[in-house]
């Protein structure tokens, strides 16, 4: 099963599921900002995508600018953040099985497609 990660106000996040529809595999779609991932899932989403927490955080959210920017964080403390602030989880992430990817661009999605 594909999972999608989404926030249909962002213009990338729209076309990777545009994609995901138009591939006809079966998928399922997390709105995240409604139902955000719990420090577990984090970890794990970050564990498949193989990058730091940091990596995963949207440095241009105004969240970011007004309590985050300039600091140093450990991974724990950034897995946190997401945790409270589900804005600042980069978009849209998709995820088959073991492998996950940030579909930005958009054709990453095909790393998962194949």
């Amino acid at each position: 099963m594909i999972t999608i990660y989404h926030n249909n106000r962002c213009s990338k996040s729209r076309s990777a599921l545009t994609e995901l529809e138009n591939s006809g595999k079966a998928f399922e779609v997390v709105y995240y900002l409604e139902s955000p991932p719990n420090k577990g899932e984090l970890k794990e989403i970050i564990r498949k995508l193989g990058i730091k927490p940091s990596d995963l955080i949207r440095k241009g959210e105004k969240v970011f600018v007004e309590h985050y920017k300039g600091k140093t964080l450990t991974d724990e403390e950034w897995i946190e953040a997401m945790v409270k602030y589900p804005i600042l989880i980069e978009r849209p992430i998709v995820i088959a099985g073991d492998h996950a990817v940030i579909a930005r661009p958009t054709e990453k999605i095909q790393e998962i497609l194949g």
